[in-house]
């Protein structure tokens, strides 16, 4: 069933990544050192691993049922889009606020040079800056967000300006990298696992959710690298 197309294969990574984290935490105690707002270092990492999950697999289901059965636009009309977008826009910020919660609540857990450290936040925030600016200025929010899926009668070209002139994937590979920055900010160990957790995360969603929707709607022009 085309509905679900290669999330076996999503759920079997994500258990395996889940397994990780849960592996990686228990193994040290820093993980779970600390507490802001009175609330625990534990469950901000619950709750910042937990919404990257929610998110994306709202988007899995979302673009499915659209792509193969236009089932929001039958049901809702022309505002479908925009109502998913809105939900969207909500979780990709709770996936920030959460990991920035979490540094917070878990600071100053590993060691780094204050040197290596600015250089680090300056090096990450230049590349994920001119990545997000190519997405808003060449490829658009919107499509960013699957308005592919909504509309995928109209063939739109692939880009190739900006960031994507270097990489097919401008978002996952340089524009994610800005999920690193709270925890080198707060040298955070639990911050630092989030978000190699998110970045991993989001690189499943591409291969068994995206790329293959992408080859449905562009045919053979879109390529795995």
């Amino acid at each position: 069933m085309k509905l679900f197309e290669k999330q076996l294969w999503h759920l079997l990574s994500l258990g395996l990544l889940l397994f990780a984290v849960v592996a990686i935490v228990q193994a040290d105690e820093k993980m779970l050192i600390g507490s802001f707002w009175n609330v625990s270092t534990k469950t901000w990492l619950l709750w910042a691993v937990l919404i990257p999950i929610i998110h994306q697999v709202y988007v899995l289901i979302i673009w499915r049922i659209e792509l193969y059965y236009k089932w929001l636009s039958k049901n809702i009309g022309k505002y479908a889009f925009r109502l998913y977008l809105i939900d969207f826009v909500i979780l990709f910020i709770a996936r920030i606020v959460f990991i920035i919660f979490l540094a917070e609540s878990n600071k100053n857990t590993f060691k780094l040079n204050t040197s290596i450290k600015n250089a680090l936040i300056i090096v990450i925030s230049f590349i994920a800056l001119y990545a997000f600016y190519s997405v808003v200025r060449f490829f658009g929010i919107d499509r960013a967000a699957g308005l592919d899926h909504f509309e995928h009668e109209e063939k739109r070209p692939l880009v190739k300006k900006g960031i994507f002139k270097y990489t097919r994937n401008g978002m996952y590979t340089f524009a994610f990298l800005a999920i690193y920055l709270p925890a080198l900010f707060y040298l955070s160990k639990a911050a630092l696992l989030v978000a190699i957790f998110s970045h991993v995360y989001i690189w499943i969603h591409y291969f068994f959710t995206e790329l293959p929707d992408m080859k449905r709607i562009y045919g053979p022009q879109i390529k795995t690298n």
